[in-house]
């Protein structure tokens, strides 16, 4: 049996690689070993990175909420829980939008949630 070497098809992937790994260093962005190799590398980072942002942003947001609460004499899981019992759904992206931008809802907030925890 002959040996098929790929011809159009092998191009058309190592080009794809190749265009994948542009600007990176040295010998990474010219040769297809080197390149393929950069290329599964920074894919697999680029996947866990992005949950690892969402992790992250989660943690600027309770951040945020915890700041504000507590500028209206609560803690953060105290105001979280009042919410959860008045039936205020919004969820954690929006508290802390709410608590940089408008902070006259915010602390209508935080008086909704202290009315819950302490009534």
């Amino acid at each position: 049996m002959s040996r098929v070497k790929g011809g159009p098809r092998t191009r058309r992937r190592h080009k794809k690689v190749l265009k994948l790994t542009k600007g990176q260093r040295g010998t990474k962005h010219t040769l297809f070993r080197r390149a393929n190799e950069a290329m599964l590398k920074s894919l697999s980072y680029a996947y866990r990175d992005r949950r690892n942002r969402r992790r992250d942003m989660r943690r600027l947001w309770i951040a945020r909420i915890n700041a504000a609460a507590r500028q209206g004499g609560l803690s953060y899981n105290h105001f979280m829980h009042g919410l959860r019992q008045a039936g205020v759904e919004l969820d954690r992206k929006v508290l802390a939008e709410m608590a940089i931008e408008d902070a006259d809802a915010f602390a209508n907030l935080v008086e909704v949630a202290k009315a819950k925890v302490r009534g």
